[in-house]
């Protein structure tokens, strides 16, 4: 399973999204600081999900996090678009 998959099974098993949207965005950070050849560094997530409802901007950045887990370590740059 590809990174985009893992993080897309995380969150929606985290937060059951109404709308979710990974992107790797690694392409575009070729010979960038934190690109690992591995062309899976390098992502964007925009979701939304009725549990961000009540939850401040850092919270909802904190519960993704959370969810991701493990994956943190494997992701160079997340891009985050909650609400």
């Amino acid at each position: 399973m590809n990174m985009e998959a893992k993080i897309r099974e995380a969150l929606t098993a985290a937060f059951k999204p109404e709308t979710l949207d990974v992107i790797n965005e690694s392409r575009l950070h070729s010979g960038h600081a934190g690109d690992d050849g591995s062309g899976e560094s390098h992502f964007r997530v925009r979701m939304k999900a009725a549990g961000f409802a009540e939850m401040s901007r850092v919270a909802r950045h904190r519960a993704v996090h959370a969810a991701l887990g493990p994956l943190n370590e494997q992701i160079h740059a997340l891009a985050l678009e909650l609400s």
